[in-house]
């Protein structure tokens, strides 16, 4: 999808809608706006329920100061003003008062923005603006002085976010990424101690070789091609409902017949994924026009060593990541289910991962169909995407599970026995 081809009223309640869905602002808390080619700025209305905005409600304030609409702009109207005289390159402003970044406002800290290199990428920089009453021109000065050098996120103390950027999507996108890290910190805090990335760690993750693939182009779409398209996209936004994808960030293939395989897009929102954005690959070659997701060797190799594996899938939920980001063993002998679909879990380090994909391609199997690695991400085989999908929600469940019993008392896994009795029921094959 094109946002620019979106009026900019529609845009600010197709991603306020997506700001509350996620449990990510309040009914009435939040405002977002974005300045048009006129300098006009469209702003999200004072006293409204975010839950059920539409683009009536939405107010423009022109660049003389006329207001028009049904409703009276934000009460935050002045920061956003600020932030544009500021910063005439930006074009969109986000503000939500999000509970994790919420947590580290009123403690006046900021996040770890160094855990994943995905963070990294999309958040370099966070600054904190000193607190100031709500609405008030001094909260605009505060914010304002934070954008002006340079900076495009502002943690606000004792407040909640501001977020600037060149288009909404690119603002929201920075926004969920914000929030999720500082999930993943308190969460990883909750278990042992996060460790972040260092430089040579980041400089590792910059890999283009999705983007030097040759093209071909298909003389024709099996109903096979169409059934794992479909049978993706469902399964995609599924992810993203339920906090295993980010809007930016995830990947998903499934192998087809032919030894091709259908892999997510690089760089595109997973929310609003069609069918023909999904890109075929086959014998190295990629659907012409398109770019496929930056792990598309990896999945390659995994789909060569392993014939029975049908579908890869590449996540980031958030209770799985705490393991993935601190020492602490994630232990799947919790309940059966866990056990049963998940075996046990190989831990990748970072540098494995860039550096050792024949190895890891090599380790999956029947009886090791997941692996976690360390400050990156969490990956599942399966026989077939469905199959591969549960494993998915079984790994998150799982580690929800285990954080919160620490809350509880000392966590008593199945024991070795029990675990040779739940292979001998369910036909488990071993290494």
């Amino acid at each position: 999808m094109n946002i620019n081809y979106i009026h900019p009223a529609d845009q600010l309640v197709m991603f306020m809608q997506r700001i509350y869905d996620k449990g990510m602002t309040t009914t009435s808390g939040g405002n977002l706006s974005i300045m048009d080619e006129d300098g006009n700025i469209w702003i999200t209305p004072a006293g409204v329920d975010k839950g059920t905005l539409n683009r009536n409600d939405i107010v423009c304030v022109k660049a003389d100061g006329t207001v028009t609409g049904m409703h009276r702009p934000s009460s935050e109207l002045p920061f956003h003003a600020a932030v544009y005289k500021m910063r005439p390159d930006l074009k969109a402003v986000l503000h939500a008062h999000p509970p994790a970044l919420v947590s580290f406002s009123i403690v006046r800290k900021s996040p770890d923005l160094n855990l994943l290199t995905s963070v990294q990428k999309m958040c370099p920089e966070l600054k904190i603006a000193t607190y100031a009453v709500p609405g008030s021109e001094k909260l605009g000065e505060n914010i304002g002085k934070c954008f002006a050098e340079n900076c495009d996120m502002v943690l606000l103390e004792n407040h909640g976010v501001c977020i600037g950027a060149k288009d909404m999507y690119t603002a929201f996108q920075r926004f969920e990424t914000l929030e999720y890290t500082a999930n993943l910190e308190i969460l990883a805090k909750r278990i042992g101690t996060p460790r972040a990335l260092d430089e040579h760690a980041y400089m590792l993750s910059q890999t283009n070789n999705h983007t030097k693939m040759d093209d071909f182009i298909p003389s024709s779409h099996s109903v096979e091609e169409l059934a794992a398209r479909r049978d993706m996209i469902t399964l995609i936004r599924r992810s993203y409902k339920q906090g295993l994808f980010t809007a930016s960030h995830g990947t998903y293939s499934v192998r087809l017949s032919d030894g091709s395989f259908i892999i997510t897009p690089f760089g595109q929102d997973r929310a609003y994924l069609e069918e023909d954005d999904l890109v075929r690959v086959k014998a190295g070659m990629k659907e012409m026009g398109k770019i496929p997701s930056r792990a598309v060797t990896l999945h390659d190799k995994i789909y060569a060593y392993n014939p029975e594996i049908s579908a890869i899938l590449l996540a980031h939920p958030v209770h799985a990541m705490a393991f993935a980001v601190t020492d602490t063993k994630f232990d799947p002998r919790t309940i059966p289910e866990s056990y049963i679909l998940l075996r046990d879990v190989k831990r990748i380090s970072y540098e494995e991962y860039y550096s050792q994909q024949d190895q890891i391609a090599e380790y999956f199997g029947e009886a090791t169909p997941a692996a976690m690695v360390e400050n990156n991400c969490v990956i599942v085989t399966g026989n077939t995407l469905l199959q591969a999908f549960d494993r998915l929600e079984v790994m998150e469940s799982t580690a929800h599970s285990i954080i919160n019993a620490a809350a509880i008392g000392d966590i008593v896994h199945i024991s070795k026995e029990e675990v040779d009795d739940l292979k001998e029921a369910f036909h488990l094959v071993d290494e």
